[in-house]
């Protein structure tokens, strides 16, 4: 099992832009010298808990702070962007990083205000449609030859060359063929986890699942996989949950609590996923009350949370629960003052937690 970390990243609105991000950077650092293997870097436009409009950007400056971690752009909402922009700049990326990345997709849900801001409906029915046409139209950038694409939403290509050497198409990316691809689920048995197997990709399943719907995601990728008479190796399989250790786990559950885990589930998951049913995968219980998914509950339920032997145990459960899976994402947080024992969770988890679990296939 390796680990790795999901930025959102997650922050308090009130928080001053240049500030946190020095945080995430100081992070990624901490965590490369602890041997986190990758990072995955949301992208989110007009919400305030999560200021990232390009992880693009962040990840160049990431590069600059670590020496061995791979970044992952978690996701690229690709409906958001021309495909032609999207190929470039990842392609350059690639380039910067030296095949230090990967290139998450989704089709995600958007608010309002992306609807408003740039006239794009995500509630549309053919939103993954879009997005698979997108990532196939940036595929053929990426090989470099010249091609039209005429298709549903977008007409583009690389022309022929005309012989002069002043203009041309140039920019593939520094892995061949390209950056390893990924796609994230949040509902049991996603559908959207499907396109994954077929494609060969990198399934990623969110934190906002309850663990006993985490196999329905190997199934799909499995089935999908078959289709194209395609291997689906579970080390690939990436699995983020919400993460602290501390030596003791009294205390563990106390800071989990009082500290920006229950702070912001409360304030912030709770109000933005609570009336678009994006909490009912955490649910143990389908006819539960959404009102008893509290922190209390995430606690007991969801999160791993204790001592470096009480994590173990959780995620030795969790791995043979789902049977077996390639790398644990731990979800970040602002741990403002308390940012030193974020830290000290970290090296738990790598120093102490990890070996105790070296036997796991």
């Amino acid at each position: 099992m390796e680990l790795g970390l999901f930025l959102m990243p997650l922050h308090r609105p009130d928080s001053f832009h240049a500030d946190t991000y020095d945080q995430d950077l100081n992070l990624m650092e901490v965590a490369d010298d602890l041997g986190y293997t990758e990072s995955w870097i949301g992208e989110h436009f007009t919400m305030p808990w999560e200021n990232m409009p390009s992880p693009e950007l962040f990840v160049a400056r990431a590069l600059g702070v670590t020496s061995r971690m791979k970044f992952g752009i978690g996701v690229s909402l690709l409906h958001m962007h021309h495909p032609a922009h999207v190929a470039l700049r990842i392609a350059q990326l690639d380039h910067l990083a030296r095949g230090r990345l990967y290139f998450g997709i989704g089709s995600g849900s958007g608010t309002e205000w992306n609807k408003e801001i740039f006239g794009v409906d995500t509630a549309r029915e053919d939103i993954h449609s879009q997005m698979m046409e997108a990532v196939s139209v940036i595929q053929q950038f990426w090989a470099g030859k010249p091609f039209h694409h005429k298709g549903t939403f977008y007409d583009t290509g690389i022309p022929e060359p005309k012989g002069d050497t002043l203009f041309d198409y140039h920019m593939i990316p520094f892995q061949k063929p390209h950056p390893p691809i990924a796609v994230a689920g949040s509902s049991p048995s996603s559908g959207t986890l499907s396109v994954v197997g077929e494609k060969g990709w990198i399934p990623m399943s969110t934190c906002f699942l309850h663990e006993m719907h985490l196999p329905s995601h190997r199934d799909v990728v499995v089935k999908g996989a078959s289709k194209a008479n395609l291997e689906a190796p579970r080390s690939k399989w990436r699995i983020s949950r919400e993460i602290y250790v501390a030596e003791n786990g009294e205390e563990a559950r106390k800071e989990a609590l009082e500290g920006p885990m229950g702070q912001f589930f409360q304030d912030y998951w709770i109000p933005l996923l609570g009336s678009g049913g994006g909490l009912e995968g955490l649910k143990l219980d389908p006819n539960m009350a959404t009102e008893k998914i509290t922190p209390e509950y995430m606690l007991e339920n969801l999160w791993i949370v204790g001592d470096p032997d009480e994590c173990a145990n959780r995620l030795r459960k969790l791995h043979g629960d789902v049977g077996g899976f390639g790398t644990l994402l731990a979800l970040c947080h602002d741990w403002g003052d308390m940012t030193p024992k974020w830290h000290r969770s970290l090296e738990l988890l790598s120093k102490e937690v990890l070996p105790a679990l070296s036997d796991l296939d």
